[in-house]
């Protein structure tokens, strides 16, 4: 129930120096009081206190900070206690918080609370895990974008356009006899048009948005012995995978995770492509090609100092970049004037600060559009594509000339599905805007 008092430890499972336990509710500073003592808590005023179990024993010795509401997270009274890391005694604090009166919060439930009581809408509380989750600099940045109100935002600005329109026919079908004379055709086309317009641009960031929250798809491929995981390595910064002159040394796919050029890379190391009857090299070539073919990015390394090999590459859509390993060592002639690669060594670390900038001109917006960086999730692209489907038959009803009821009810189902994407939804709204906006004679 919404008015009861919820509890749950706020920061990461494991040991640590503190521990934070959120309380949350109408009751949050009464069941703090409760299990320390009748310690007074003040607003926004850090307080040390005991929390102290029912023989009146010393749990921990916590820090207690007040938020009464609406000034909260949650919009509603809550304490975060700061107690000492350990497992056992953060336990003991929250048992015995929750002795006293609160109930064991559920998954999210702070921030369903936060966005029940306005203090966001869901595009925000969708961001706080996005922020807990970012695993690149670009990814952090657009989820503070979000959480800032970015996608929520626009959606807004083309809900309020499209109130405008709805206002302007239910006028026309509700009131008749007040002579009320509505837009053009032309310009409620054209307010449905920029409507349209904001959307797309949304629906644009869809791909960007996999790629910020997912990490893009990276399969390092090519002949054996080339410095395919020599390259894994020299990425992520220590030993992953084996390295050995040995052909075959890789059967398997290796998979880590690496922040490059802005984005996360899911690295997948695979086992070299060549000619071979041995079995299991056999199969570790199916698993290199079939990770290739899943791939966002291709990196085809090849030896520089080598003669150039052709090699059957997987079939894919992917990105490519071909990367000429052990540029270290004298360049083989078969190399000369190739200007569409990137040298870099392994040894050395050279031209990983070029890889970087290649991978982020492949799959980020021009810099300077960075600073608004916001890219939609799955869950809106649906619902946008929904309200882009009801506005195109809005607009043909219009175009068509049929009866303002018919482009109404399109109208409403463009306004449903962009109100489930903040999950704020009020169809009182229209009716409002249309008495604000006509003289309706009285």
């Amino acid at each position: 129930m919404q008015n009861d008092t919820i509890a749950a430890i706020a920061t990461a499972p494991g040991t640590g120096a503190i521990a934070v336990i959120r309380v949350s509710g109408s009751q949050a500073a009464q069941v703090v009081q409760e299990c320390t003592g009748g310690r007074v808590l003040q607003p926004r005023l850090a307080t040390f206190v005991r929390v102290r179990d029912a023989r009146d024993c010393v749990i921990d010795e916590c820090v207690a900070t007040f938020f009464a509401g609406p000034a909260s997270f949650t919009g509603e009274d809550t304490v975060e206690l700061s107690c000492h890391g350990g497992m056992l005694v953060t336990r003991r604090v929250l048992e015995r918080v929750l002795a006293c009166g609160a109930r064991p919060a559920e998954p999210g439930e702070f921030s369903r609370r936060a966005f029940e009581n306005g203090k966001m809408d869901l595009t925000q509380a969708e961001a706080v895990m996005d922020v807990i989750s970012a695993g690149s600099d670009l990814a952090l940045r657009a989820a503070q974008n979000q959480l800032q109100g970015a996608i929520g935002s626009k959606v807004e600005a083309a809900v309020d356009i499209l109130i405008n329109v709805a206002a302007h026919v239910e006028a026309y079908i509700d009131f008749p006899e007040e002579d009320i004379a509505p837009d053009t055709t032309d310009a409620l086309l054209a307010q449905l048009d920029e409507v349209a317009g904001i959307l797309r641009r949304l629906l644009d960031t869809a791909d960007e948005g996999r790629l910020l929250r997912e990490g893009v798809r990276t399969a390092i491929v090519g002949a054996p012995n080339v410095g395919k995981s020599s390259l894994l390595n020299m990425l992520l910064g220590y030993e992953r995978a084996i390295v050995s002159s040995t052909a075959g040394t890789t059967r398997d796919t290796i998979e880590e995770s690496v922040a490059l050029g802005g984005l996360c890379l899911r690295l997948i190391d695979t086992a070299g492509l060549h000619e071979s009857a041995d079995a299991i090299e056999c199969a570790g070539m199916e698993r290199s090609r079939r990770a290739g073919a899943e791939a966002d990015l291709l990196l085809e390394v090849a030896d520089v100092s080598a003669p150039r090999q052709v090699l059957s590459m997987p079939e894919t859509g992917a990105h490519r970049l071909l990367l000429l390993n052990k540029c270290d060592l004298p360049e083989h002639p078969d190399w000369a004037g190739e200007t569409g690669a990137i040298r870099l060594s392994c040894a050395t670390g050279t031209g990983r600060v070029e890889l970087a900038a290649a991978v982020e001109a492949l799959f980020l917006r021009e810099s300077g559009e960075r600073d608004s960086l916001a890219a939609i999730n799955t869950r809106h692209r649906h619902a946008l594509k929904q309200a882009l489907e009801a506005l195109a038959a809005a607009r043909a009803a219009l175009v068509a000339g049929e009866s303002p009821e018919f482009v109404d009810v399109d109208l409403r189902a463009a306004l449903d599905s962009l109100g489930s994407i903040t999950g704020r939804i009020d169809t009182e709204d229209i009716l409002t805007r249309v008495f604000a906006t006509f003289c309706l004679g009285k």
